[in-house]
């Protein structure tokens, strides 16, 4: 007969088993990374070109390289290499020379052929955008935007310093050097591509009927070709009357265009890291490469979702199934290049050292609360449950605590930090955070004391606590993730020999694009990969 117990020790036992399942225990050990969302090429591309030998060249800033692209294939391949290759356009010269801007080191650099070394013809200007040679003569001619706004005259060689040729145009853009020696180009601030004469500046408008003009290319037709990287249109323009007719609707956050001897127009776009050909004559769209993810840094995960700031783009990832879904686009949204994201139950945060802003959005509506400007280096941000606001400043070694209307409420919780890189809250409900010296601080956030809490890493990025309590790091001078035991100080390796810790180059903040960690419920750790932009997860194996 059947004990009356033996269902109560049944029921208990499956209590006890479903409890055990609810927090994961230690694994015994990690599987290898599996890629959720696959690398692509570039990390953002810019500037394109066709050279002399027929080679579609494409350059990169955060990716410091200029990439050669099969024009059938679609395979790409790096040509110049960081930090030198830094480009945010490429110019063929008359004599087969390539020049490039290092946009945010403000250099322009040149070589006379592809075994030949580079050497720096112009440095001091940052914000180097555009350049293009007058292929009747060979004079160089390059533009300073966003970060200035004006249009100078280079000496190829070096020799003369740059001459001045005329200050707030309004963004000359992606321009060309016409047969006639005029220079066309877009006025990104203008809603307009004019006509500009080098000689004096002067400017004629041809069309001002664009959203935010990119890049404007001849066709040796009569027409200037134009993208709008606003509303993602390929318009042809008419030079003598301005006429305008949209040709292709493609994706926003196009960057440049290049005119192949063909007729194909090549256009890239820095949010997909892609580069599309069109047809001029039928406006037949060929995807020539494409990623999913431009330059994947700060992740979170919540749920089955993972949530991405991706310097051109925020996004979202499934985690089953690794579908892509864009939430904003740089140039159609209100978005400033995110390079560290924030997540709370009801709001993102997006961080950006580049542009010194705080991105705060309704997680609900995925609409933004309050764009916050003026921050020095704000490497991360994370909203708090209270409704405040935690911002990590690397270029002041502190961290502010905002809140109240527009979160003008500022108090230091920590300062003395030795570059604070990411952050986050811990099971305890103190905040951890990673500094580039090496360590890993824990900080008390009534009192702001702080407390070491790990030494001796290698350039720690981002952070992640699993749900047995210990502690996930990038550490990316090493390319690998380590998992710590705060309680007893041991270390594992989790992975290593990873594609992260990607170069800087002069005028970038020493962790550049810092490696995002995340782990979920399940224990699975998710990391971003700067060096190839993908995003892969790591499995528990027990």
């Amino acid at each position: 007969m059947r004990h009356w117990l033996t269902p109560c020790v049944a029921a208990a036992a499956l209590l006890l088993s479903a409890c055990s399942t609810l927090t994961p225990s230690r694994p015994a050990g990690w599987g290898a990374p599996e890629a959720l969302v696959a690398p692509s090429s570039f990390s953002g591309v810019h500037g394109l070109a066709i050279d002399r030998q027929g080679r579609l060249l494409a350059g990169s800033v955060v990716g410091n390289a200029i990439w050669e692209v099969d024009r059938r294939t679609g395979a790409a391949k790096i040509v110049v290499g960081g930090p030198e290759g830094q480009a945010d356009d490429i110019a063929i010269g008359p004599k087969g020379e390539m020049a490039w801007t290092n946009y945010l080191s403000g250099a322009v650099r040149i070589r006379d052929h592809d075994n030949a070394p580079s050497r720096v013809i112009a440095s001091g200007l940052p914000g180097l955008n555009s350049l293009d040679f007058d292929r009747r003569n060979g004079k160089l001619y390059a533009t300073q935007v966003f970060l200035g706004d004006a249009l100078y005259e280079l000496d190829p060689s070096g020799a003369k310093p740059p001459r001045l040729i005329a200050k707030n145009l309004g963004g000359l853009n992606g321009f060309e050097v016409g047969p006639d020696g005029m220079i066309y180009g877009p006025l990104w601030f203008k809603r307009s591509v004019v006509r500009v004469d080098p000689a004096n500046g002067a400017v004629s408008v041809i069309s001002a009927s664009f959203d935010v003009p990119a890049a404007a290319n001849l066709d040796g037709k009569g027409n200037v070709w134009v993208i709008d990287t606003a509303t993602g249109e390929l318009s042809k323009v008419a030079l003598d009357n301005g006429a305008r007719q949209v040709v292709a609707r493609l994706a926003p956050a196009l960057d440049n265009l290049a005119i192949a001897p063909d007729g194909t127009i090549y256009v890239s776009n820095m949010a997909d890291n892609g580069i599309q050909a069109v047809n001029p004559a039928t406006g037949a769209v060929t995807q020539l490469t494409r990623g999913k993810v431009a330059v994947p840094a700060g992740i979170k995960v919540d749920g089955n979702a993972l949530w991405v700031a991706d310097v051109f783009a925020y996004r979202r990832v499934d985690l089953a199934s690794g579908e892509v879904t864009d939430l904003k686009r740089m140039q159609s949204s209100d978005m400033e290049y995110p390079f560290a994201l924030g997540l709370s139950s009801k709001k993102v945060a997006l961080a950006s050292w580049f542009t010194g802003t705080v991105q705060v959005i309704n997680r609900a509506s995925g609409k933004t609360e309050t764009m916050l400007h003026g921050w020095k280096a704000p490497y991360d941000a994370l909203p708090l449950e209270d409704g405040s606001l935690l911002v990590a400043e690397i270029a002041t070694g502190s961290i502010t605590q905002a809140s109240g209307p527009n979160y003008e409420q500022r108090r230091v919780v920590a300062s003395g930090l030795a570059g604070p890189v990411q952050m986050v809250l811990g099971p305890d409900g103190q905040l951890y955070v990673t500094e580039a010296a090496g360590n890993v601080q824990r900080i008390h956030l009534k009192d702001g004391s702080k407390t070491t809490v790990a030494t001796g890493l290698a350039l720690p990025e981002g952070l992640a606590f699993t749900p047995w309590g210990t502690l996930v790091v990038a550490e990316s001078a090493a390319a690998r993730l380590t998992e710590i035991d705060l309680a007893t100080s041991q270390r594992r390796t989790v992975a290593e020999q990873l594609p992260i810790g990607l170069s800087g180059a002069p005028g970038m903040p020493p962790p550049y694009v810092a490696t995002g960690v995340a782990v979920g419920a399940d224990g699975a750790v998710y990391y971003s990969a700067d060096r190839n932009n993908g995003i892969y997860r790591i499995r528990p194996q027990r």
